[in-house]
């Protein structure tokens, strides 16, 4: 089993859900973050003064896949979230060594 967690603009999150529906993933956790890459965040001004905005808004989506699921969900994550600007996000990928559904008792890959 893989943790795959992907760090995407915020109004990508829908295109992204839709993607992995696709794909047959039944389920995901998404949180919002903020942070900064590359791009090292941005000016902007407000009310005439200017200020630094050095952490942007992010989602960070996470799901825990079967290992022959990964390029798929990888796949369809990339192409949904991506627009070819600056912070378009990261993917990472970790194993899981086990998993369990509290309520039924199920573990590793039936229990997700």
């Amino acid at each position: 089993m893989k943790l795959i967690t992907a760090i995407i603009k915020p109004f990508k999150l829908d295109e992204v859900r839709e993607r992995l529906n696709d794909v047959k993933i039944d389920g995901m956790t998404v949180s919002e973050a903020k942070g900064y890459g590359r791009q090292k965040g941005h000016t902007e001004i407000y009310r005439g003064a200017e200020y630094v905005v050095s952490f942007l808004p992010k989602l960070r989506i996470e799901t825990v896949v079967r290992d022959e699921m990964t390029d798929s969900v990888i796949e369809a994550i990339r192409s949904a979230a991506y627009t070819g600007q600056i912070g378009d996000g990261k993917i990472f990928v970790s194993p899981v060594e086990r998993a369990f559904r509290i309520r039924t008792g199920e573990s590793d890959n039936d229990a997700i």
